[in-house]
């Protein structure tokens, strides 16, 4: 499954055109602009998944750096410094990973 299947290409590509300098990402203004917090709990169930890359049912610190390249090719890494952040605001339990109920949390708060 695609990212274009449950998003729209458009609203993605806004997106990752809005957070292309480095320091600026903001997972809330990314989630509201790709169109997520619209989704229901299966649609973003499934955008967990695609990006969940290692498929083990988390996303962790490295696969979170890439997140922005999950959504679009066009996409950037995420500094450290960003993604420490995001880890910090997803990882409800402090196990060092974003389970899906802590993605779909995530996404909720946004």
């Amino acid at each position: 499954m695609l990212m274009t299947d449950l998003l729209k290409a458009d609203d993605i590509s806004k997106a990752v055109g809005a957070f292309k300098a480095a320091e600026s990402f903001d997972h809330k203004k990314f989630f509201e602009m790709v169109g997520l917090k619209k989704k229901t709990p299966d649609e973003v169930k499934k955008v967990f998944q695609i990006l969940d890359q290692d498929h083990s049912g988390f996303i962790e610190e490295e696969e979170l750096k890439f997140v922005m390249k999950g959504f679009s090719k066009d996409g950037r890494d995420l500094s450290d410094a960003e993604t420490k952040k995001f880890m910090k605001a997803g990882d409800k339990d402090g196990d060092g990973k974003i389970g899906i109920d802590e993605f779909a949390t995530l996404v909720a708060e946004s």
